[in-house]
């Protein structure tokens, strides 16, 4: 393997993955074109780092491994966090330095979402140390409309920050990265951002158990959330109840998680599936959703997974994060049902979706591990993914 090239390298991992992966199934979850990837493993061109990066994140596999003259190093996501913390730690007195037009600012942050959105975290993780206290420092800068588009950007750039830190473990940092929200919504005087923090900070009751204080959480921040009457709005209002729907499910609440999921449905059924203000919502996103209330009540209500699943499958231009996390949550519905091939390819395709989401998604370990335990059959290709996953 060492005298290999990069191309080389890229094309034997592409080769032994499991399901085994085109060079078409590798463009599309690199988000990289298919004739980009032809000339890479060619070798009739180079590879940029965010290429290699994104191509090591659809392969499953840290950057190093494709490099000749790099061992295996630790996740970048984690080297980059001790840089967000200090970043956030400085909120009002940051570092002097350059600060680009907002319109440029403005880009960088969208770019980020998108990378949230398709779950590549590892270049949030290189790009958001830098680019918020850029914008730290063109909100300090600013006055009036201008500043409260500052603090808007704000809360967008540590939401992607936020989704990093939280998938990789980082729950101080996830924690702090949202109060640093809570503090940047009133600032952009924008209640449907306001709404969005509230959505996110939903995590840190998920993180602590904390799912009643979590439900009421989110049940205040419905009150105050705008009428639905444009399509951000109602878009905003049906994923608080989506959220709140899940966390009444984790609470084993299941007559809130009806109301909450009833609620979600109807206002899904308004709007066309997008992203509004960072957050996927839509009829689709709902039914995910749906999936995810059943699994977290668990017993009787977890068939209701598997006949949704026999129905319905979320459709490719649903966000990665949010297709994988379907996959994630029917592997354990089919694990619970005693169906350990079809938990085990549900996995397989979270994988292929969205790998960084799935190798940190903690109910991914576990599932794997019990698996290992279970089967025997396919037992290198189910080690070769525990061990990918750091299942014990």
């Amino acid at each position: 393997m060492s005298t290999r090239s990069v191309g080389e390298r890229i094309a034997y991992y592409r080769s032994v993955a499991r399901p085994r992966m085109t060079q078409q199934h590798l463009a599309d979850a690199a988000c990289v074109a298919l004739g980009t990837i032809r000339k890479i493993e060619r070798g009739e061109r180079g590879v940029s780092t965010d290429t290699l990066e994104a191509i090591a994140d659809a392969l499953g596999i840290e950057p190093a491994r494709l490099l000749a003259d790099r061992a295996t190093t630790q996740s970048r996501v984690h080297a980059a966090l001790p840089a967000l913390s200090a970043a956030i730690a400085a909120y009002d007195l940051p570092d002097d330095g350059p600060v680009r037009p907002l319109r440029m600012v403005r880009a960088s942050v969208e770019e980020a979402e998108a990378w949230r959105l398709a779950a590549q975290y590892t270049r949030i993780a290189r790009t958001l140390p830098d680019l918020l206290p850029e914008a730290l420092r063109g909100f300090h800068g600013a006055a009036g409309a201008e500043r409260r588009e500052w603090a808007g950007l704000l809360v967008r750039a540590a939401r992607s920050a936020d989704a990093a830190a939280y998938k990789v473990g980082a729950r101080d940092l996830s924690a702090r990265l949202i109060e640093f929200m809570r503090w940047a919504g009133p600032e952009a005087g924008d209640p449907l951002l306001e709404a969005t923090t509230a959505y996110v900070r939903t995590e840190t009751f998920f993180a602590a158990r904390a799912h009643r204080p979590g439900l009421r959480a989110l049940e205040v921040a419905l009150d105050a959330t705008p009428p639905p009457t444009t399509g951000a709005a109602t878009a905003a209002r049906g994923a608080l109840h989506m959220r709140a729907a899940v966390i009444a499910g984790r609470a084993g609440d299941s007559s809130a998680a009806d109301v909450h999921l009833t609620e979600a449905r109807t206002l899904g059924d308004r709007v066309r599936e997008d992203v509004y203000c960072g957050t996927a919502f839509g009829p689709d996103s709902v039914r995910v959703h749906e999936v995810s209330v059943a699994v977290s009540l668990g017993d009787e209500h977890a068939g209701r997974a598997l006949e949704v699943a026999r129905q319905w499958k979320p459709p490719t231009d649903l966000p990665a994060e949010r297709r994988s996390g379907f996959y994630i949550e029917m592997g354990r519905a089919q694990l619970w049902a005693g169906r350990a091939d079809a938990a085990f390819e549900a996995l397989k395709v979270a994988r292929r979706i969205a790998p960084q989401h799935t190798r940190e998604h903690p109910w991914v370990r576990q599932d794997a591990a019990t698996l290992r335990r279970l089967k025997r059959a396919d037992a290198e290709d189910l080690s070769n993914f525990a061990e990918w996953c750091s299942a014990t």
